[in-house]
């Protein structure tokens, strides 16, 4: 039975995680101007704190009839939040952005078995194929200097953020489906926050001095955090995991983009490596047919 390949539509949960993709790499920068005069735990906690008390005042109805199970599965995804952003910041204090978007780019493959793990079902083999051609293209967009890595701190932060980002992906797709979306949406923002501040003293972190730089990035990107996480926990009751990683690992793409808009000059390698992420979207959106060969 010979097979061809056939076009699947892009459904409006697909385009929406674009969207907020595209909201996703234009943050970078305010993270950057973040750090300069914050601590990364104390942003994580404030950023997710802001992030929460907006989804409150949007889904403040909902709180009423909140339950256990909305609060377990809001917790559990909240604290793979708070780990893959937090461990990702730490990371960047020590190592530059190309380092920490190649070692963070290690989530992309992962997510396809973890699937097939979690949910006994295979993804479909052109899941693996745009996977694959996501995640070499990551590659290519992190550059040479990227692939000399030296394991010091800020390298294996970032390694073991891969981890919780991976398992925030598996688990909004377990509970998407079973919860109240702005009840989950809460209790994960609201988890993330305090859990980074909560961290603060462990790591002997101190609260910064006021500066309105930090402020406006952390209400920022709070709001940005809101509406990326209501997107994810809404999209990913249909969108399958492996499908919404290969559409997440064009933030690198929508990052340079913006960057170009500024006036930065993209080497011809990361503009190759855009090209294979959106081509291992596209690919994803691919399905084989087999049809039947009559006698």
């Amino acid at each position: 039975m010979p097979s061809t390949l056939r076009w699947m539509r892009l459904r409006p949960q697909e385009t929406a995680l674009i969207a907020v993709t595209a909201i996703w790499g234009s943050t970078f920068l305010l993270v950057h101007w973040a750090m300069q005069h914050s601590g990364p735990w104390f942003f994580v906690g404030i950023r997710f704190l802001v992030a929460g008390l907006i989804s409150v005042v949007i889904f403040r109805r909902v709180l009423r009839g909140i339950r256990w199970r909305d609060i377990g599965a809001g917790v559990a995804i909240g604290v793979m939040i708070y780990l893959g952003y937090g461990l990702q910041t730490v990371g960047l204090q020590t190592i530059d952005s190309s380092t920490s978007a190649f070692i963070t780019a290690m989530y992309v493959p992962m997510v396809p078995f973890a699937q097939w793990a979690v949910f006994r079902k295979r993804p479909p083999a052109m899941a693996f194929v745009g996977a694959g051609l996501a995640f070499v293209g990551l590659v290519l967009i992190a550059g040479p200097d990227a692939l000399t890595l030296t394991l010091g701190a800020g390298e294996i932060a970032t390694m073991l953020s891969t981890l919780p980002i991976a398992a925030e992906i598996i688990l909004i797709s377990v509970f998407a489906g079973r919860i109240d979306l702005g009840r989950i949406t809460i209790i994960q923002l609201l988890t993330a926050g305090v859990l980074g501040l909560l961290t603060m003293p462990v790591t002997g972190e101190s609260v910064p001095e006021f500066s309105w730089i930090w402020v406006g990035c952390a209400v920022g990107l709070g709001a940005a955090s809101c509406i990326i996480q209501l997107t994810m926990n809404w999209a990913q009751k249909s969108v399958s995991p492996t499908r919404a990683t290969i559409i997440y690992a064009g933030e690198p793409v929508w990052a340079g983009i913006i960057g170009r808009i500024a006036g930065e000059r993209l080497p011809a390698t990361a503009l190759i490596g855009g090209a294979l992420v959106v081509l291992g979207i596209l690919a994803s959106e691919l399905k084989l047919v087999r049809r039947r060969v009559r006698d």
